[in-house]
């Protein structure tokens, strides 16, 4: 199965993040797996790749963090979008309709 590459999709980890986010708090490790799940395993996230998107949303001001303890006792840290995250979200969907519009004009049926 061909994978995406990171090059191709780095421009969207925060607005595939902040998808998931838009719907309930959640951490990293669960933000991963659904990407992977929702993705049919073509795009597995790396770990540092999905840190530092947290990082730079946080200091953005699209999501806050905060640490729960979870089923098995260990604390964990979630995070949740904030206000400011949805309109960013937003923002990034009608930038990738705009993108996917003139990208396709560029590829051709023929070479696929």
């Amino acid at each position: 199965m061909q994978e995406i590459s990171s090059d191709v999709i780095r421009g969207y980890n925060d607005t595939i993040i902040l998808y998931f986010l838009r719907r309930e708090d959640s951490y990293g490790y669960e933000i991963s797996k659904n990407i992977k799940t929702m993705s049919d395993g073509k795009y597995l996230i790396k770990e540092t790749t999905l840190y530092s998107a947290f990082t730079r949303l946080e200091k953005n001001g699209y999501i806050s963090s905060f640490s729960r303890e979870a089923e098995n006792g260990k604390r964990r840290t979630y995070y949740r979008i904030t206000d400011a995250g949805r309109d960013y979200y937003r923002e990034k969907c009608e930038e990738w309709l705009l993108t996917k519009d003139v990208i396709e004009r560029f590829i051709s049926q023929e070479a696929v």
